[in-house]
């Protein structure tokens, strides 16, 4: 697959390898690294490698792909972080805050409290690189089991 990187892209510089911090996914269609402004303790994001700026942009030929690593990391961040669910989206432009399709898999437990009655987004940062370090390597493990398991498999 060709990748084609834009310049001043902040999620394209992390494709490049600028940093690997926060990565816990990565294959020839997508990579998914720890969001740096977390809702919750395991939001990442898991961005094309294309340089697509929004849902909207995206090839046909990626939306399989796309969307498959989509659902694995789903239930990876559920797995690795004993979640009781989670929590997927995708900002177009409105609350976009960088110029490269990417799409939110948060975990979520019940009475986490990231929703009230309206739509609130508080960030809640991590306390240590020890915990960034940990929730990846819980995540990058619910990774390579479900990999290892035929597709629907999955409790």
């Amino acid at each position: 697959m060709a990748i084609s990187p834009s310049e001043g892209c902040a999620f394209c510089r992390i494709i490049g390898g600028e940093t690997s911090d926060g990565v816990v996914f990565d294959d020839a269609c997508s990579l998914a690294f720890l969001d740096h402004h977390p809702l919750l303790r395991g939001h990442c994001l898991l961005v094309p490698k294309q340089h697509v700026e929004t849902f909207h942009d995206l090839p046909a030929p990626l939306i399989e792909p796309l969307f498959t690593n989509a659902q694995l990391l789903a239930r990876a961040v559920e797995r690795g972080l004993q979640a009781d669910g989670s929590f997927v989206a995708i900002n177009t432009r409105v609350s976009q805050s960088v110029p490269h399709l990417h799409i939110h898999v948060v975990p979520r437990w019940k009475k986490d409290g990231l929703f009230s009655k309206i739509l609130i987004w508080r960030r809640r940062p991590y306390g240590s690189e020890r915990e960034i370090a940990e929730v990846c390597r819980a995540i990058r493990t619910a990774v390579d089991d479900l990999r290892l398991q035929r597709p629907g498999t999955d409790p």
